[in-house]
């Protein structure tokens, strides 16, 4: 009875990790459209690498930064929606990581006039108009800290063609760091 007991326990508590993971990841495109800088940062450790295509940063104060940055607070103003879908979820211990895609899309138009619901008074209003400007492949390595699960790496790559995205989703899908271990084979 004592070992069915314990065997529940256990899967509850992975459950309840997997859960906590997904909303933490889930709450990363509404937090920075919202431009919520500390609130992003504290998806990561102090020490947690975020490693997108163009920039790497390596802390949460990077993090921040990045949020306040003139870029992204354009992307906000003009409207974007980071939208990151399901994550696959795998859990070792304390430690887990997670994986997922995600689509930026953002307005290339202008903007609704009028109240809700009704059209635009001014005929020569541009409406929004919205694109997707990027795909991308999200694999993460997360932590339980004393504050819950926390990022320690993000690596992000662009769906663009080349075989580095598809190998992040394919070592997420499987559990495995973004990088196999120095001396190990991919």
């Amino acid at each position: 009875m004592e070992n069915r007991l314990a065997a529940l326990e256990s899967r509850l508590q992975e459950l309840e990790d997997k859960q906590a993971i997904a909303e933490m990841i889930a709450s990363y495109g509404p937090l920075v459209d919202s431009g919520a800088a500390d609130e992003v940062a504290a998806l990561w450790s102090e020490d947690g690498i975020y490693d997108v295509d163009e920039i790497t940063m390596t802390n949460r104060e990077q993090v921040r930064s990045m949020v306040h940055s003139t870029g992204h607070q354009h992307w906000i103003k003009a409207g974007c929606a980071h939208f990151l879908g399901p994550a696959k979820v795998t859990i070792t211990g304390d430690t887990a990581v997670a994986v997922c895609h995600s689509l930026m899309v953002v307005n290339q138009g202008g903007r609704f006039v009028g109240r809700r619901g009704e059209a635009s008074a001014d005929p020569e209003a541009a409406a929004p108009e919205f694109v997707v400007r990027r795909a991308t492949a999200h694999h993460f390595e997360l932590a339980r800290s004393d504050q819950g699960w926390v990022t320690t790496r993000r690596t992000s790559r662009v769906l663009d063609g080349r075989p580095e995205a598809p190998e992040l989703l394919r070592r997420g899908a499987m559990g495995q760091p973004a990088q196999a271990p120095e001396g190990t084979a991919p």
